[in-house]
């Protein structure tokens, strides 16, 4: 009488009948071992620890890889979350005072503290889309009191294909999806960015979003700040950004968001997060 089939399986696995090495199975004919899979990167655990909400917009306390713990903090945003209205196109904004305050985030997404600034450092919507405001905290104060680190600010290019997330304090909700690739120029109104990352389509991005950090999943280092999405198919209107080539032809992707990169930004500050727009290597466009 044939034992039912739950019957054998427990059989086999009192008695571990069947179950001779890769090696000998290929030595009595049977079929080699597959080689072992190369190991994925290892990703870091990216959550809303570090991020801000504003009144309209997302952010994020940033440091750079030469900032101190003494440093006064600083939090990134986008240049057209400055609260006193959009940068005009070839506009650039320095030294600007400022009492905005930030909802400090801990990695569960609850508030836990607010942060004031007392500067707008640098705010732009030319070549790029950004604000960095400097906060009354150092890096010290904020780690001391409430535990939180601030986010690392990437000083290289990015790369095509990586894995990210859009960490949105506003919302308290993280997008993930891969960096699809860049654009030459990114056109929306009378503002044209440069070489702007575009996600793939799983990062479907939204209003309040603005200003969050775009995170490299493998590093947990900031590479980008989100900032706009095509959202009704047309041609260069705000809210409707299109693509521009080196040639100048004009691509339009309805639904396709898109972010900033930031690696250019460490540059252009020096000791004691001091920025300064004329040192080596500093591209960020000027007053």
């Amino acid at each position: 009488m044939n034992k039912p089939l739950l019957a054998t399986l427990a059989t086999l696995v009192i008695t571990g009948a069947g179950m001779a090495p890769a090696a000998a199975a290929a030595q009595n004919g049977g079929a080699a071992a597959a080689p072992a899979k190369k190991a994925a990167p290892a990703v870091k655990a990216v959550d809303f620890a570090g991020t801000v909400s504003l009144s309209n917009c997302s952010g994020s306390v940033i440091r750079f890889p030469a900032s101190a713990d003494s440093d006064p903090a600083l939090v990134l945003s986008n240049g057209h979350c400055l609260e006193t209205g959009f940068p005009d196109p070839g506009e650039v904004i320095t030294g600007q005072s400022s009492s905005r305050t930030f909802g400090l985030l801990n990695s569960a997404g609850t508030k836990v503290a607010t942060l004031r600034a007392n500067q707008v450092v640098y705010s732009t919507m030319t070549d790029t889309d950004v604000t960095i405001y400097r906060l009354t905290s150092t890096y010290a104060q904020i780690k001391n009191s409430y535990g939180i680190s601030a986010l690392t600010v990437s000083d290289t290019h990015p790369v095509a294909g990586t894995a990210i997330k859009v960490v949105s304090g506003y919302w308290k909700k993280i997008y993930s999806c891969n960096i699809d690739g860049f654009v030459y120029r990114l056109k929306e109104g009378g503002w044209t960015w440069k070489d702007s990352v575009r996600y793939t389509s799983a990062c479907n991005t939204i209003g309040g979003t603005s200003g969050s950090p775009v995170v490299d999943t493998a590093t947990g280092k900031v590479v980008a700040v989100n900032n706009t999405g095509n959202e009704d198919g047309q041609r260069c209107t705000e809210n409707n950004p299109c693509e521009v080539d080196a040639s100048g032809n004009v691509t339009v992707r309805q639904g396709i968001n898109y972010a900033e990169e930031t690696y250019q930004i460490p540059a252009c500050f020096t000791t004691g997060n001091k920025l300064n727009l004329n040192a080596s290597g500093c591209v960020l466009p000027k007053p």
